[in-house]
């Protein structure tokens, strides 16, 4: 049994991915030690999982909702997104596949010119159809209802068709070993056949997925070129990169980001 509060600190959780013991505190008028209490209750019970100063949804096998994921790191996924962006030159191929991370990369990249993008994320689409100077190619297949991704054999079989010189992919986690991770196993056979169709990888994702799980593999951190993020805390995950030459890119730390294999920056 939950007490009223706990509810409705699950509802808020629910709402925008995770919550934080200080703005809970004032919320509520407790103590933090109160909060603290609320929020190890609730990760007892595997409704939510502890993180460094709050707590963030369950995430077991089933995603956050697409609109909560929206909310969460916002500023942090438009940091990204504007250090993918500077990372693709004018006139170059790429896939964009589906994620909210991802979308704001898209995002940064509507004044390029000369872009072909092949992307099985309707909001990737619309978001770049009205631009003259991008192509947009939009992959076939069954369209989730959740958050407008295109997936399964059809989505795969139609990535296969292209060879192009970049691909942008989000993930739903990361293990501190390096291991990509997804919730859906048919959108997960779709960013395999992306990273084998790409000569340079981007994965492009925030420092939240390093404190979450999820059940199926899409491929390692090695498979990637460039791994840009807001922040990287985990130092498995900086030996992973250096070990594999991935080039990491922290977008809210450019004095330590690593630039080795980057490839050519925008005109």
């Amino acid at each position: 049994m939950l007490s009223d509060r706990q509810s409705q600190i699950l509802n808020i959780a629910k709402r925008h991915g995770r919550v934080q013991v200080e703005d809970l505190a004032q919320r509520y008028e407790v103590s933090v030690q109160t909060i603290r209490k609320d929020l190890n209750d609730l990760c007892d019970q595997r409704l939510l999982s502890r993180v460094h100063g709050g707590a963030v949804i369950s995430s077991g096998v089933e995603n956050v909702g697409y609109d909560a994921r929206r909310g969460i790191a916002a500023g942090e996924k438009a940091a990204i997104g504007r250090a993918v962006a500077d990372l693709i030159p004018n006139n170059a191929s790429l896939f964009v596949n589906i994620g909210t991370t991802t979308e704001a990369v898209a995002t940064s990249l509507l004044r390029h010119t000369g872009l072909m993008v092949i992307t099985n994320n309707i909001n990737v689409a619309t978001a770049m159809r009205p631009y003259p100077d991008i192509e947009v190619v939009i992959a076939g297949g069954v369209v989730r209802r959740s958050d407008g991704g295109i997936v399964g054999e059809a989505a795969v079989d139609f990535i296969r068709q292209f060879r192009v010189d970049f691909a942008v992919i989000g993930v739903s986690a990361i293990d501190p070993d390096g291991s990509l991770l997804d919730y859906d196993y048919r959108e997960v056979r779709v960013a395999q056949a992306i990273i084998s169709n790409a000569r340079h990888v981007i994965l492009a994702s925030d420092a939240t997925k390093f404190e979450r799980s999820a059940p199926v593999r899409i491929g390692h951190l090695s498979q990637v070129n460039t791994f840009v993020t807001d922040h990287c805390p985990v130092p498995s995950i900086h030996a992973v990169c250096a070990e594999h030459r991935v080039a990491l890119v922290e977008a809210l730390q450019p004095a330590r980001s690593e630039t080795a294999a980057l490839p050519e920056a925008v005109d």
